[in-house]
């Protein structure tokens, strides 16, 4: 019989991708993508670490020698990018992802007073969850991931019936709608909404996301378009900003979000 003492398994059984996430450490990433102005690092850094009594402090030093922009743009957003990281890298989970977007709009808040005519946003966006869909983490997440990025959104929140979401679009005029689904029972909304958009003239990108739908599901309708995962929403909405439709979008997912 063949002897196993003395083996070392530790050598073999390895999950070398499980290996590498644990050695990227929130440090590590953040070190690799924070400013590095100490004066927007200090700032950013309140973002990073949620620190809610800092992030006031901060921003207020920091106005005494950058623009309200640079602080916004450089400093608090790029904290969030951090946080969008460390969320996709499955370091963060929900709880961090919205103590630091409150901490950021606490920074954000102070900045925007200091900018005449207040800060321009890139675009709207209108998001709900799908009728009959009570479920809204998802999209929670996503907004905080849009406004960071500069977008306004308009929340319609949790199990919005096709007709007010329609309702909103025909009246808000967005870039985009986003729709987001948990339950395959309620997914079937999306293109129900889609379809009456169309029929109103209005051929915005429609974006599914959620546990229930995937990306053929999303492209199955005239409009719709796709999102995995919410880090995913800033750069296809930049895309859109930038006058891409939503042919162009699906054409071109895999390389917007590549990497993401």
């Amino acid at each position: 019989m063949v002897s196993h003492k003395g083996v070392d398994y530790a050598k073999i059984l390895t999950r070398y991708d499980v290996k590498a996430q644990n050695e990227a450490s929130p440090e590590a990433i953040a070190a690799k993508m924070l400013p590095k102005d100490p004066v927007l690092k200090k700032v950013a850094e309140t973002v990073v670490w949620m620190k809610f009594k800092d992030v006031g402090p901060a921003t207020t030093e920091a106005l005494k020698e950058k623009d309200p922009l640079v602080i916004i743009n450089d400093g608090l957003v790029v904290g969030m990018e951090v946080v969008a990281k460390l969320y996709a890298d499955h370091i963060y989970y929900l709880p961090e992802i919205m103590m630091a977007a409150k901490t950021m709009e606490i920074g954000i808040a102070i900045a925007e007073k200091q900018i005449k005519g207040g800060r321009e946003t890139k675009g709207l966006v209108v998001m709900h969850v799908a009728e009959g869909d009570p479920h809204d983490i998802g999209k929670n997440i996503a907004k905080v991931m849009l406004t960071s990025s500069g977008y306004s959104v308009i929340d319609m929140g949790k199990d919005v019936d096709v007709k007010d979401v329609v309702a909103e679009v025909v009246k808000s005029k967005p870039m985009m709608v986003t729709g987001t689904a948990l339950m395959t029972t309620t997914m079937t909304a999306f293109p129900r909404a889609a379809e009456q958009l169309v029929a109103k003239g209005v051929k915005i990108p429609f974006m599914s996301a959620g546990g229930a739908v995937n990306r053929d599901f999303s492209e199955s309708f005239e409009l719709g378009i796709y999102s995995e995962k919410a880090p995913q929403t800033p750069p296809i909405a930049d895309k859109i900003k930038g006058g891409w439709d939503w042919r162009k979008v699906r054409e071109n997912w895999d390389d917007i979000v590549g990497g993401v």
